[in-house]
Formats: C-alpha cells, sequence, structure tokens
C-alpha cells in the first residue's frame, strides 16, 4: 500500500497561509483535434485528468502550454497566455510531460538553481544526482528529475502527465508527497492519470475526457 505522505516537506513548499497562487483558467481552448475545452482550476487544488488511450489528454496539455496551436483563453490569475510570449508563460505553466528531454551530458547542467535542485531531488529519493550523467538514468529517474527541473522554475500552475507511470512504490509516493505540498503552497496542478486510486489520494476532481473534449458533470473526489 501506498504511505501516507511525509511529514515534514522540503522547505521550498512551506509557506506561509497567507500565500495564494492565481488560479488556471481555460476557456474554450480548441485545436485541430480536441476541444473546445473550458474548466477552472482553484489556487492549490490537484484537478485529475482521466480517459481512455487517445482521448486527448496529453494534446491537452500541451495546448494549454502552447506547444500546439490552439484557440481560445488561457489564463493564470489575471495574466492572459497571449501576452506572454511561450517561453516565458512556459515558466508559469509548466508541463512534464512523460517523456523528457535532456540536451546535455551531465544532470547538473540543466538546473539553473542547484540550491532549490539539492533539496528537490533528496525529496523525490535522488541525492546526488546531479553530478550523474544523464545516459546512466533509468526512465523513472529521468521522469522524477524532470519533476524536480520544472518545480526549481517555481511555476504558478503545473501539469503532469503520467508522473508516476514508471514508478515503484517508494518512489510514486515520493512523488505524491512532492505534489501534495506544491498544491498547499497554493500551486494550481493538473494531473494525467489512469490510476483511479491515484486519482483518489491526490485530487479533489476528476476531469474525465473523451474525443478531445471533458465529459459533464466533473465528478467529486471530495
Amino acid at each position: 500500500m501506498i504511505q501516507p505522505p511525509l511529514e515534514k516537506p522540503h522547505s521550498l513548499f512551506r509557506a506561509s497561509k497567507e500565500a495564494r497562487v492565481p488560479a488556471l483558467r481555460i476557456e474554450e481552448l480548441a485545436t485541430e483535434l480536441i476541444g473546445p475545452v473550458s474548466f477552472d482550476i482553484a489556487a492549490g487544488e490537484c484537478v485529475a485528468l482521466m480517459g481512455s488511450s487517445g482521448a486527448g489528454k496529453s494534446l491537452l496539455l500541451r495546448a494549454i502550454v502552447d506547444l500546439d496551436p490552439s484557440t481560445g483563453i488561457v489564463r493564470v490569475g489575471g495574466r492572459m497566455r497571449s501576452d506572454m510570449p511561450a517561453s516565458e508563460w512556459r515558466k508559469v505553466v509548466a508541463l512534464v510531460p512523460t517523456e523528457s528531454g535532456w540536451w546535455a551530458d551531465r544532470v547538473g547542467d540543466h538546473f539553473s538553481s542547484k540550491s532549490d535542485a539539492i533539496g528537490l531531488i533528496e525529496a523525490l529519493g535522488l541525492a546526488d544526482a546531479l553530478a550523474w550523467e544523464v545516459s546512466r538514468l533509468s526512465t523513472g529517474e529521468r521522469q522524477r528529475l524532470a519533476i524536480a527541473r520544472a518545480l526549481c522554475r517555481k511555476p504558478e500552475a503545473l501539469l503532469l502527465d503520467e508522473p508516476a507511470a514508471s514508478l515503484d512504490e517508494q518512489a510514486t509516493r515520493r512523488v505524491e508527497d512532492l505534489i501534495r505540498e506544491c498544491c498547499k503552497k497554493g500551486m494550481a496542478l493538473v494531473l494525467v492519470t489512469h490510476d483511479r486510486q491515484q486519482a483518489e489520494r491526490m485530487a479533489k476532481r476528476v476531469l474525465r475526457m473523451s474525443d478531445g473534449r471533458i465529459e459533464k458533470p466533473l465528478r467529486s473526489l471530495a
């Protein structure tokens, strides 16, 4: 069984009760393959995105971060995606896909802030990974390090595409603990998962996709 959350989260995610992160709002978002899709995520809320393979879940995440051409409105708080360069937008709304990109030989070369990275990778059970060669990483290690890399940018919304698909039970627990701490800080979070139990552990609501659209009504897991 998955263990309960760690009692002492990493300090990067300790925030005062007054801390607030703007919510993520999607309005009539559409590409050639999906949509239109509309939904809101409150600050500090984790929403699970579920559906059969090919339903459009990954395509929706790509559209949100402006990797695929789309129409519609996406905003975080009062900031519009259309008002920001795509590279800047992806720092505010970060996507961790199922297969992450690595462009340098060493893990540490992918992290701009070593001080933040150390705490995150330790929380994920990968102490000393900054000194490793990327070529030695397993699929699960790459996935966890990609999550740490995204969080080092301190995004206001985080989109995770099957973050535990290649992980064992212990590694899954560490990732879920970190996700919980992100939400406690006020981050809006979308979790794509095929695991109903994981959705029940992590999310307050589940959005179910079918044929590129969100089914209604949304289901509450509270």
